[in-house]
């Protein structure tokens, strides 16, 4: 029994959206494909521009701290002249012996000191410590065998730190070996 040609045509139609399926469904795959790997190249571009964004806000927040930091460098370098200036004034108090002038001059200097203190300023300890030219500025050698060579024996002018930086070196005198104590090189010659 031959098919009969409503049969055939049915059959090439059922091939024929069969065939337009399958092409579809290809298609539709390869724009999946393309649309995952666009999906992707979006995904690692944000997380390269996510990671920008933070340097950036790193990198921004350290140089505002550093601004701020050298800013209160100088005004606490300034504020230090006049508390010097205080001592100095307290000092000379003392020799004429005036006591309200002296009480007067002293709270103030005590209050200044602590807000200087308090902002992270530190005094330089260095009397008696080993010169350091990282902290100190040497004015005077003096020789001397009471100390070890190289020892810091007086303070003239008094040195500080701001915040574990050198804000203002001690001026120091240090001493060295007496001449006397230094023995000769004997000239292998003689």
């Amino acid at each position: 029994m031959c098919p009969n040609s409503d049969e055939r045509d049915a059959n090439d139609e059922n091939y024929e959206k069969e065939a337009r399926y399958i092409k579809k469904v290809s298609e539709l795959e390869a724009s999946l494909k393309r649309m995952s790997k666009l999906e992707d190249t979006y995904l690692t571009q944000l997380k390269y521009a996510r990671a920008d964004l933070e340097n950036l806000q790193k990198n921004t927040e350290r140089r505002i701290d550093d601004a701020v930091t050298k800013e209160k460098e100088r005004l606490i370098m300034q504020i230090l002249l006049v508390a010097e200036e205080i001592d100095l004034a307290v000092e000379e108090a003392r020799k004429i012996a005036n006591t309200n002038i002296l009480e007067a001059i002293e709270m103030v200097r005590r209050k200044l000191w602590n807000v200087l203190i308090n902002e992270g300023l530190c005094p330089i300890e260095s009397l008696g410590k080993p010169f350091d030219p990282h902290l100190h500025e040497a004015v005077l050698e003096i020789e001397t065998s009471d100390h070890p060579e190289g020892t810091v024996i007086e303070e003239v002018r008094k040195g500080y730190l701001f915040r574990g930086n050198l804000l203002k070196p001690s001026m120091v005198k240090v001493s060295s070996i007496p001449s006397s104590n230094v023995p000769r090189r004997r000239n292998l010659n003689e």
